[in-house]
């Protein structure tokens, strides 16, 4: 599971800014265990930056860009109706009266909201007024009419 990206160098450390970062900084902690491009990374070094968000070092050398991950295993349970953001990718995406309008394709944060890319080049806000419900075991999400005008 994706909990953030290597970002730019943060001082002359060999430490860099958490880019997409988890909004659990227990992720980010010294010791937490990560994965970078599925090889097993630990956190030697982490602290606070501007606006919240993390710079932190790794035991090893990494590249700028790579995917910071977790394994699936080792998130908590989401409560029920909840779901990891993740967990929305390859759902299918049907708008209220059943009109498919595509595959979920990608999650994009935003500084409001987040955003579904469906396969079909949509984008559809995460918000409650547009999502509907969400069924991760039936593979669907349904939405809203009115947020995939065809214009």
């Amino acid at each position: 599971m994706l909990v953030g990206r290597v970002g730019r160098p943060h001082g002359i450390d060999g430490a860099f800014v958490v880019d997409q970062g988890s909004d659990d900084p227990r992720r980010f902690e010294i010791g937490a265990s990560l994965h970078v491009n599925g090889e097993p990374a630990a956190v030697v070094l982490s602290r606070r930056v501007g606006k919240g968000r993390r710079a932190i070092k790794l035991d090893r050398k990494v590249e700028r860009g790579a995917e910071l991950t977790v394994p699936r295993g080792e998130l908590p349970p989401t409560d029920p109706g909840s779901f990891y953001v993740a967990d929305l990718v390859g759902l299918e995406v049907v708008e209220d009266g059943e009109r498919v309008l595509g595959v979920v394709r990608d999650i994009h944060p935003g500084p409001a909201n987040d955003a579904l890319e469906l396969d079909t080049g949509l984008l559809l806000p995460l918000v409650e007024d547009c999502v509907v419900a969400v069924d991760v075991s039936a593979g669907r999400i349904v939405v809203a009419r009115g947020f995939a005008d065809d214009g």
